[in-house]
């Protein structure tokens, strides 16, 4: 069994993806100050009601930017979604490491061509998914 932590911006964005094999303190401040060193110190940070999280947020002395709330954590759920359906039609992960490494390309494709299509018409969704994927062939050619 491996749990997989990711750290979701306000717009739904996924920034840092992280798989450990404990949900102790220890595996719970490594991703906290891996997150922060890479992404910065955000105003808040939504956590789930795990006493691990409370933990290591009092080590950082991060406890006064901390949110705990019963809905609070729902957008890095909903960011689990797309997720898990390639989990489950990939019939789980073996091993650590190839979770690990498909949770990062998949979490930086995702954020590519994921638009938000329900916020914008459509004519502004087809020029920026005509953008995206003419990125995507650059970067791939």
């Amino acid at each position: 069994m491996h749990h997989l932590r990711r750290a979701v911006d306000h717009e739904g964005r996924v920034r840092e993806s992280y798989v450990t094999k404990t949900r102790d303190k220890q595996a719970t401040l490594a991703f906290m100050t891996k997150a922060l060193k890479r992404h910065g110190s955000p105003e808040t940070i939504t956590t789930g009601e795990l006493r691990s999280y409370r933990a290591a947020m009092s080590t950082l002395a991060n406890t006064d930017n901390q949110e705990v709330g019963r809905w609070a954590i729902n957008r890095v759920e909903i960011s689990h979604l797309p997720f898990r359906r390639r989990e489950r039609a990939l019939l789980r992960f073996r091993q650590m490491k190839s979770l690990q490494k498909f949770a990062s390309v998949h979490a930086n494709v995702h954020n590519h061509f994921n638009l938000d299509r329900h916020l914008t018409d459509r004519q502004t969704y087809k020029t920026a998914r005509s953008a995206a994927l003419a990125e995507w062939q650059n970067l791939m050619a």
